[in-house]
């Protein structure tokens, strides 16, 4: 019944479950898009069946999501009021800019998107879900400009009583690193996303034989080209992320790897079994000199280990435990990356049966095709979890712990924040179910759903 736990348990599963249909609309939004444009160029009426087709998942898809977003907001009033005061004239500009800006301009025009079919010219009508696709995507941004000064603070002051950051250059906060690491990384996650439920929806009907079998044929080839690009960009961005935490937060890069002690070159843990309260691996299988190469781009290069970065952290900031929970860091990491090879190699083979033309597939590779749609849920979900787990004992890297951050326990005691965690739980058990149900409803009835 501790206060700070169950404050983090609500955020986690409420975040965690509206981060499920981000990465979606991100990328679906551009896809419908690329197919709305090719139907615009060629007049081919196919394309136009698969902009309905997938517009018709997108708009579900993105009805669920704004319902769980608007429940995170209230969150940081009620549950973590204290950081809401110490942050909160930094923290709500971006987000009143997202609400403002990108969330009103991605609504509008996709009410213009929905409504506006043989009402406006085919151009205008392409625009105006390039536009949602545009607008769609600087929402993430700003979310993730607000982000960044979690992960890692700049352009502020500290009051002069101390209790609360002040903003002093809002341009620091727009072009902090942390955010051009990220942004790209969160882009690439929203494409590969989409890219591979439009193959495994893409398999299941030409297999099926549904109507309209040439159409779902154009549906994957796109599809496919759409999730390998998306699968590269998405490696290469994580990548550049690393090589950024590993200057702002190395402490992350060490449990993440359950470096205990630093290694000049460092190995990298295939596997590894370790006791956190010794700081010291009790099995370990590591590669050598290759963390120091994904680090730095070379076979030589320090990597600072848990114990000395705890010593350095209790120099700097006071003594406390200062180590996040290293098997959480841990295999978040390895499920990210390993869910990212199998999509790699899933879109490389993908690819190879597009490049000969051939839609013949044996059961085996059909649901092979069809089943790997879980991998990028798979991995923006434990790319999070190592964002924000492998952050702690921080809300605010360096000015502000979590357990510091939370309501007082005399405003929301225990008792209410367990009624909530159960009415959360049971609420968006049933959203899912909605969801779920809409998008196979209609993902099932193919082009006969866009009569």
């Amino acid at each position: 019944m501790d206060i700070v736990f169950l404050a983090r348990l609500q955020f986690a599963l409420t975040s965690v479950f509206h981060f499920f249909f981000v990465p979606l609309t991100l990328g679906l939004s551009i896809f419908t898009a690329i197919l709305e444009t090719a139907w615009v160029r060629t007049g081919n009426r196919k394309y136009l069946q698969l902009v309905q087709f997938w517009g018709r998942i997108f708009l579900i898809n993105f009805a669920v999501g704004v319902v769980t977003g608007i429940v995170m907001e209230f969150q940081f009033g009620m549950n973590w009021s204290e950081y809401s005061r110490f942050v909160g004239d930094i923290f709500g500009v971006p987000l009143a800019i997202e609400a403002l800006l990108a969330f009103f301009m991605e609504s509008t025009f996709l009410g213009i998107w929905i409504f506006g079919r043989d009402r406006l010219p085919k151009a205008v009508h392409a625009a105006s879900i390039w536009l949602v696709a545009l607008g769609s995507n600087l929402s993430a941004l700003w979310i993730l400009v607000a982000n960044s000064f979690m992960q890692a603070p700049v352009g502020f002051r500290m009051a002069a009583d101390g209790s609360r950051a002040e903003m002093t250059d809002f341009a620091a906060l727009l072009f902090n690193p942390n955010v051009w690491k990220q942004f790209p990384h969160v882009l690439a996650g929203g494409i590969v996303t989409a890219g591979f439920l439009v193959i495994a929806l893409s398999t299941w009907h030409i297999m099926k034989g549904s109507k309209g079998r040439e159409a779902f044929v154009i549906s994957m080839k796109f599809g496919t080209i759409y999730a390998f690009i998306g699968t590269v960009l998405v490696t290469l961005a994580g990548h550049t992320q690393m090589q950024h935490i590993m200057k702002t937060q190395p402490m992350k890069v060490a449990a993440a790897e359950a470096l205990w002690e630093t290694e000049n070159p460092a190995s990298f843990s295939l596997f590894t079994i370790g006791d956190e309260e010794k700081l010291e691996d009790l099995y370990s299988i590591r590669i050598p000199r290759l963390l120091s190469f994904l680090a730095y781009n070379s076979f030589e290069g320090e990597v600072k280990g848990i114990r000395q970065l705890q010593a350095e952290y209790e120099a700097q900031y006071g003594p406390g435990d200062y180590v996040p929970s290293v098997i959480t860091a841990y295999w978040s990491f390895r499920l990210m990356v390993g869910a990212g090879t199998l999509m790699l190699l899933v879109s490389l083979l993908a690819l190879w049966k597009v490049s000969r033309d051939d839609y013949r597939f044996p059961p085996l590779l059909g649901a092979l095709f069809f089943w790997s749609m879980l991998l990028p849920w798979i991995a923006n979900s434990t790319g999070w979890i190592l964002a924000e787990m492998g952050r702690q004992p921080w809300i605010v890297f360096g000015l502000l712990k979590t357990e510091q951050a939370v309501t007082p326990a005399s405003v929301v005691g225990p008792g209410e924040l367990v009624l909530s965690i159960a009415l959360f739980t049971a609420l968006y058990l049933l959203l899912a179910a909605a969801d779920l149900f809409l998008i196979r409803k209609y993902a099932a009835l193919g082009l006969e759903g866009t009569e």
